[in-house]
């Protein structure tokens, strides 16, 4: 986490718990000329309304206009992480099992960086994905330092179009 990022967690933590939410992520990025501070918040049954997000994008936006923690010039955006949220702590990936994830890998495993499946088990060590390779579903481990991203994903595979 940056030193900005950890600045804007400590400033939304008491508004997150005001407003009995969850802090899924803070980016702070360039794009082109431009530099964006990004909110993903949720509630803890997962689904955040915009009155929500206005919420918190009011209140966020006073107190950085009081402590100013950020030099640049900077857009900010809060929002719902969406159906693709992405897993980054414990808890989250606790709250994943079961459901279907996308994982890329820093270097391959079973030959693959990519992988999608469902989480089977998560521990210090790392998780337990079973996955679909052409009609065979097998189960495969991942250790938690191979982990680049991970994140919700949407199950395509059974449904008839």
């Amino acid at each position: 986490m940056s030193k900005v990022t950890s600045v804007i967690e400590q400033l939304l933590i008491p508004i997150i718990d005001e407003l009995k939410l969850e802090l899924v992520d803070i980016e702070f990025v360039k794009e082109g000329r431009n530099h964006f501070l990004r909110v993903y918040v949720d509630t803890p049954e997962g689904g955040i309304d915009i009155e929500q997000c206005v919420q918190v994008s009011e209140r966020l936006s006073l107190i950085l206009d009081q402590e100013d923690p950020i030099e640049q010039n900077y857009y900010l955006e809060v929002s719902s992480p969406g159906a693709e949220r992405p897993l980054k702590k414990e808890e989250d990936f606790q709250k994943a099992i079961g459901k279907y994830i996308y994982v890329k890998t820093y270097e391959p495993v079973k030959d693959m960086k990519e992988l999608h499946g469902y989480l089977i088990a998560y521990t210090e060590q790392g998780l337990e994905m079973e996955i679909r390779i052409k009609t065979r579903k097998i189960n495969i481990q991942i250790e938690k330092e191979k982990v680049a991203q991970a994140r919700l994903a949407i199950d395509f595979s059974d449904k008839q179009i």
